[in-house]
């Protein structure tokens, strides 16, 4: 029997239930009400209020430049969408790095202001009494390890993280500990789909892959990606399951030969 098809609300519980099960769990991000509430009503089981947010909606290169307030405005239109789905939202960056007292506060708001059920976090030993501290609030938290786009300027990169077994032994470590201070799950991001299988295996909480293979409990993907709004971006890990980019534009373009022409609106289309 799926776990999926019989429950009306998906918690971090039901997510350690699909797991212990063999049941894979899909992940999607979202922004805004109009997507969350399609995406919700397919029956995905998480919903990502991503900080990618700032790359697919703000235009940023990176996700560094969005802010706290601009991630409360997003996760509360996602949150007012949804009936099903667990939404979790990330912290963005500097709402928590080196700051246990600051991380908990964003969190806190996030929580208050958004109605959303879970935050994410990058990193591992180094954001520890941040995880903490939140933790503490009975706030759960989603680790995510590998390649953290947060820390762009720091490896330089986005090339696939924990190949040399120095780093794939810090990622096993950082992954065990997160697990024992009390994450309910795991984000994996662009690192060996061998490591991710280890990881997945090692641990009892939910392993989420993105770009890290078959082996894991779960996968996650861009919405914009998905769809094909985006164009630009195209690693190895990305199917796109529709060509909207096109779509859209063609769409576009037949509404502006109609103005334009005269033929919309037409007799039926007007009072």
């Amino acid at each position: 029997m799926s776990v999926h098809k019989n429950i009306r609300k998906v918690t971090t519980h039901v997510l350690f239930e699909m797991k212990l099960r063999g049941e894979k769990i899909s992940m999607l991000t979202a922004y805004d009400y109009s997507m969350a509430k399609i995406i919700d009503q397919a029956g995905i089981d998480v919903i990502l209020v991503g900080d990618s947010a700032s790359n697919v909606m703000a235009g940023h290169e990176t996700t560094i430049p969005i802010t706290l307030e601009e991630m409360i405005y997003h996760a509360s239109s996602v949150v007012r969408a949804v009936d099903r789905a667990l939404v979790v939202v990330d912290l963005p960056f500097g709402s928590y790095q080196g700051n246990s007292k600051l991380a908990l506060s964003a969190a806190i708001r996030i929580m208050k202001e958004t109605g959303a059920h879970a935050v994410k976090l990058e990193g591992g030993a180094e954001i520890k009494e941040s995880v903490e501290r939140i933790l503490s609030a009975g706030i759960p938290v989603l680790g995510h390890l590998g390649l953290t786009p947060q820390s762009i300027h720091k490896f330089g990169t986005y090339v696939v993280r924990a190949k040399d077994e120095e780093e794939a032994q810090k990622l096993i470590e950082d992954a065990h500990l997160l697990e024992d201070v009390g994450c309910f799950g795991l984000v994996l991001e662009k690192i060996p789909a061998k490591l991710a299988g280890t990881v997945a295996k090692e641990l009892k909480i939910p392993i989420i892959g993105i770009g890290a293979g078959h082996n894991v409990d779960g996968q996650v993907l861009v919405i914009h990606d998905m769809l094909g709004i985006t164009q630009e971006f195209s690693p190895r890990f990305l199917r796109r399951y529709h060509n909207l980019s096109e779509e859209i534009k063609g769409a576009v373009i037949n509404y502006i030969k109609d103005v334009k022409d005269v033929s919309f609106p037409n007799e039926h289309e007007q009072y």
